[in-house]
């Protein structure tokens, strides 16, 4: 079979496609014919090798942690699915393998793929709807009538946030630059503002927020003062860099650290079968072209969320 893989860290020249032999399940696994995989920008800190010591990985690695495809094969002790069955899901950080004609993965890690949509646009979920699912629902607990500012609404990430917290009754203040704004809108946000500057302080954008919710990479400087934004009492979550606590005002923070969990995206699924979440992809590229992604996305050329088709 097909697959992109490197052997050692580097830049995007690292990336090879080879032709390697089709894996087999093993219990509790399942083999899927791939139809598209994602990029995710954590992609490429891997393969630079930044995440080295956080996410030990065994060389060659296949990148790609989202995958959509066709379950062609099933292990032992597996239960629930079958073959035919479309699927998506993530593969824990360590082990990639999306950006192959064939991949196996965990059954426990897979749901069944959105009815609505093209199976490969279902690759742009998995990722990116756990980390926003992580954030809102696990972390910050957001509740109906809660006031939350999401910072870097307009990525694959926070476009997703949005939508979570507007769906749980929030009222939600967007964050983002002005190529974002009526969708954020379309999405429910209340208000939607360009890119802070944080030394003006919460109260030029409505704030101080029950949960602010962060996608934007800062300085300590900047995630302190973007802790300022949070009401007393509530919490500040970020994907991009820890925020301080606030023991004097009672402000708790906490970090994601994106894990795949079947559970919660078989939840992310049905609330997009529902029509309560949309997915927003700007590109669908052939997984040949894996190379010149990543490339894209190191020179900030990459617009947005981009599915790397493989079927």
């Amino acid at each position: 079979m097909k697959a992109i893989r490197y052997h050692e860290f580097g830049g995007t020249e690292v990336l090879r496609e080879e032709e390697v032999a089709r894996p087999a399940p093993g219990p509790g696994q399942v083999l899927i014919k791939v139809a598209a995989t994602s990029f995710n920008p954590v992609d490429d800190h891997i393969r630079l090798g930044v995440l080295a010591d956080a996410i030990p990985t065994p060389f060659p690695i296949t990148p790609g942690l989202d995958v959509a495809g066709t379950v062609i094969e099933v292990g032992a002790e597996v239960s629930g699915l079958q073959v035919g069955d479309q699927v998506v899901g993530m593969f824990p950080l360590d082990q990639h393998g999306g950006a192959a004609e064939y991949a196996v993965i965990a059954a426990d890690l897979l749901a069944t793929a959105p009815s609505a949509g093209a199976l490969i646009d279902a690759a742009a979920l998995p990722l990116a709807g756990l980390a926003a699912r992580q954030a809102v629902v696990e972390l910050a607990d957001i509740q109906k009538g809660q006031s939350v500012l999401v910072n870097g609404a307009g990525g694959a990430v926070g476009s997703l946030a949005v939508q979570l917290a507007v769906d749980a009754g929030a009222t939600v203040t967007a964050v983002d630059g002005p190529q974002h704004a009526d969708r954020l809108r379309g999405y429910g946000a209340t208000k939607v503002v360009g890119p802070l500057d944080l030394a003006d302080g919460p109260a030029v954008v409505g704030g101080p927020f029950d949960v602010v919710v962060n996608h934007v990479r800062l300085d300590a400087d900047g995630l302190a003062k973007l802790s300022s934004y949070v009401a007393d009492g509530g919490i500040a979550v970020s994907s991009a860099g820890a925020m301080p606590a606030d023991d004097e005002r009672s402000v708790r923070t906490a970090s994601v650290w994106v894990t795949p969990n079947g559970a919660h995206l078989a939840d992310l699924v049905s609330r997009l079968d529902d029509g309560r979440l949309e997915l927003t992809i700007v590109d669908r590229r052939p997984l040949q072209q894996l190379r010149a992604v990543h490339e894209d996305a190191a020179s900030g050329k990459l617009a947005g969320k981009t599915v790397i088709t493989v079927d």
